[in-house]
């Protein structure tokens, strides 16, 4: 069983609300552990989801809650507005096994941290019971370094954001002013503790980290500095990692009312594409501009839940 937190500090937020007795933490998440969506999912990096075509995919649960407060996210109704179904973790461990039986290459844990002790409870349920797929853990990047070590026997590839280099721009579009420290702090335990990449025969990435940048329109300077500090990690730590340079920033939720009321640019996206070029930071993905689009968005229906 779950063991609920009366003073919650799973997130860097640390607001040691009594979600024990009900009370919901920063990142909206109480006694009941809420999922809104577990379903294959082929949008991913190839090396998570495969092709487009691939029947199979990345075996994505989205779980309610989130404990930034971005005011373009995508997700916004699940991570914000509170949408999702309330199951416990011996139901959360049965649709691991159910994404398994249905042909996922990996189980995808997107933003489960304020439900940490449910998704570990159900994980050790569903190893017991035959699952066996790689656990990747899809973040915001804005995770303790306590955390990333606590999850160190369950997860096999760290999928994370790294948001921003600027603590002014993260307090103003996230919350966060303390965004890009905590965010460096817990990229380098991330990496020593996967290592290197590994990948399989078929391709998929068993091991290892992604990390992800969306450049954001109007703040390309700032995405600049990004990469800039993410290859001096690469050479502090002196771990490899895949990069994913994201072009599909939409406008959502409350985006137009900081000023990023349209998509990026070709200059701006290809600015960022030539930094990283030069920089070394060729390991991984680009995407084309076309994905800036809505249907890239999965539908928060409760499938599968």
């Amino acid at each position: 069983m779950p063991v609920v937190p009366h003073h919650c500090h799973l997130c860097p937020r640390s607001c040691g609300a009594d979600r024990a007795a009900g009370k919901t933490g920063v990142c909206g998440a109480g006694d009941t552990l809420r999922v809104a969506r577990a379903a294959l999912h082929h949008w991913e990096e190839p090396c998570l989801s495969g092709d487009p075509n691939d029947p199979t995919g990345s075996g994505t649960v989205f779980f309610t809650g989130c404990a930034l407060g971005c005011c373009y996210c995508q997700n916004y109704p699940i991570s914000q507005q509170g949408l999702g179904k309330e199951i416990d973790e011996i139901r959360l461990a049965e649709i691991f096994l159910e994404l398994q039986a249905k042909g996922a290459q990996n189980i995808n844990l997107v933003t489960a941290t304020q439900w940490l002790p449910w998704v570990t409870a159900a994980l050790d349920d569903a190893r017991t019971r035959g699952l066996h797929l790689p656990v990747v853990y899809n973040t915001g990047g804005y995770e303790t370094v306590e955390t990333v070590q606590a999850l160190k026997p369950y997860v096999d590839i760290w999928l994370t954001d790294y948001k921003y280099a600027s603590p002014a721009l993260a307090a103003e579009l996230s919350r966060a002013e303390d965004y890009p420290a905590v965010a460096d702090a817990a990229l380098c335990e991330m990496l020593r503790q996967t290592g290197a990449p590994v990948f399989g025969a078929d391709g998929y990435l068993q091991r290892g980290v992604i990390i992800r940048h969306l450049a954001l329109p109007g703040h390309v300077e700032d995405s600049l500095a990004v990469l800039r500090r993410l290859a001096e990690i690469r050479r502090e730590v002196n771990v490899p990692f895949l990069t994913s340079l994201m072009s599909q920033f939409t406008p959502f939720y409350h985006a137009a009312e900081h000023g990023m009321g349209r998509r990026i640019t070709t200059y701006e996206y290809r600015k960022v594409v030539e930094e990283a070029i030069a920089l070394g930071l060729t390991d991984g993905y680009m995407q084309e501009k076309s994905s800036a689009r809505e249907e890239y968005t999965p539908p928060f229906d409760l499938e599968g839940v």
